[in-house]
């Protein structure tokens, strides 16, 4: 049994099935995975708009799910995808193209 979070919402990695680049973190609600399941395509609850939200609806950036796996304690879930263009909603591929700094914290 998954193990949702007091929002009802689990952090989900996404991660490039054919050479393992992490590509975005996102979270996903019952409903949501409900609708990845059905689609095949990944879809996600956005926290800021407070409602479901289907990767690449608008850009056709859609996340082609392969598998989903579950962490050991059942929180966290780790998508491997085909990506159908860049994931980030800058255009570059990956949401993690921009280096931390101790300057960050602050």
């Amino acid at each position: 049994m998954l193990k949702f979070d007091d929002k009802g919402l689990i952090p989900v990695i996404v991660q490039d099935a054919k050479d393992g680049a992490v590509l975005m973190l996102g979270y996903a609600s019952r409903e949501s995975l409900r609708l990845t399941l059905e689609k095949g395509e990944m879809v996600f609850w956005s926290r800021s708009r407070r409602e479901i939200w289907r990767k690449g609806a608008t850009s056709g950036n859609v996340l082609r799910v392969k598998s989903i796996s579950k962490d050991c304690d059942s929180d966290a879930l780790l998508v491997k995808a085909e990506p159908a263009g860049p994931t980030c909603h800058t255009g570059e591929r990956s949401c993690f193209f921009t280096g931390f700094e101790k300057a960050d914290l602050i």
